[in-house]
């Protein structure tokens, strides 16, 4: 959720099962769908039956998904990340992102602030004394007249993000990618090529990723690398394409999508903090700003989603008149969202007891 949400507007899989049949190029990696979705894996062999599909599978193990791919990859465990850092490397040094999607679509032409840099594994910003970033160099470099980031539509600027992402990932070369992961440089290029035969609107690729790369403590980095390799590939928002991720045996989306987590209201929205008194408080804190006049932004429909829920709620007490029943909606404390957090708060003495059902609590966070 911590990098799909942000890249795409919502922690879910892009796709559904059944649109896996649509795809060209089946790129499993960081999970085993033959053997743990089996189900939903039939999807992937269908569009090897109908459309001439080929299956991809990158995995420390030969496992049952390997055993039915067309190409298999041996990789070192937790080196995920320089090995989509080199399909990354080999899609921008070969030119083979779809431009016209980049350019319209995805950020690529932004202009990043002059004083944003990344030098020695660290980005600006790091206090070495916290351990911690100040992003503010991150940002985009704002024009004063319209208050909207600067773009470089023909992607020549040097700090646009394409030529920053280029400039980045330049450094997981082939002789790099297999001196990390052990995947030999040949074997490597023969699956950049294929990937990047997905990188036009005439073919797509699919990824499929699962718990293999959740449960690493960079997760979110590594899902938002294969983030990015898509967006480059003009491979989300198209059938057969997108980021996929499979959950494990606990249903992790389907107790998203229905709010089982407490950070979420159902459909992914936001229950308001208690700071937001009014509802027009609560919506002006969580829909988000265009970065540009004419984009798409699916939470700028925030506001309509948020009074939707309220009258599904509250039904006919909820009126224009009383901010759609608004002041009924419970406002809680933030941070409960992981066992860090009760865990900290028991050991300050804020939490003095508590209740745990089908849950061994101190073998499962030691």
């Amino acid at each position: 959720m911590a990098s799909l949400a942000p890249t795409f507007g919502r922690g879910a899989m892009t796709n559904n099962w059944v649109d896996i049949s649509n795809s060209d190029l089946v790129f499993v990696m960081g999970g085993n769908p033959a053997e743990n979705h089996p189900c939903g894996f039939k999807w992937a062999i269908k569009a090897r039956e109908k459309r001439g599909a080929k299956i991809i599978c990158v995995d420390p193990r030969f496992n049952r998904t390997a055993a039915v791919a067309d190409i298999f990859a041996q990789i070192r465990p937790g080196t995920d990340i320089a090995f989509l850092g080199g399909l990354i490397n080999y899609v921008l040094e070969n030119e083979k992102y779809q431009k016209e999607y980049v350019k319209i679509h995805t950020t690529a032409p932004f202009i990043v602030r002059e004083d944003f840099g990344f030098k020695d594994g660290l980005f600006t910003g790091y206090d070495p004394k916290t351990k911690t970033y100040d992003t503010t160099t991150w940002d985009y470099e704002i024009d004063p007249r319209t208050g909207y980031p600067r773009m470089d539509t023909s992607l020549k600027h040097p700090r646009c993000v394409l030529n920053i992402l280029k400039k980045h990932y330049s450094r997981y070369t082939p002789e790099v990618v297999e001196k990390i992961t052990g995947v030999p440089k040949e074997r490597f290029l023969q699956i950049a090529e294929e990937v990047a035969k997905c990188g036009t609107p005439k073919k797509n690729m699919t990824i499929l990723y699962a718990l293999g790369w959740t449960h690493h403590s960079y997760g979110t980095q590594l899902i938002r690398t294969a983030c990015i390799l898509q967006l480059l590939l003009g491979n989300i928002g198209v059938p057969g394409g997108g980021i996929n991720a499979l959950r494990g045996h606990a249903n992790v989306q389907g107790m998203t999508d229905l709010a089982g987590q407490n950070k979420n209201l159902p459909t992914y929205i936001k229950p308001p903090k208690p700071e937001h008194q009014t509802l027009d408080e609560h919506l002006r804190a969580k829909t988000p700003k265009k970065l540009h006049p004419t984009s798409m932004n699916y939470w700028a429909n925030y506001p309509k989603f948020f009074i939707s829920f309220l009258k599904c709620m509250w039904g006919d007490a909820a009126r224009p008149d009383n901010d759609f029943a608004y002041d009924y909606l419970y406002k809680p404390e933030g941070g409960y969202n992981s066992w860090d957090k009760f865990i900290d708060d028991m050991y300050k003495g804020k939490i003095e007891g508590m209740m745990t059902a089908a849950l061994n609590f101190l073998n499962n966070t030691p």
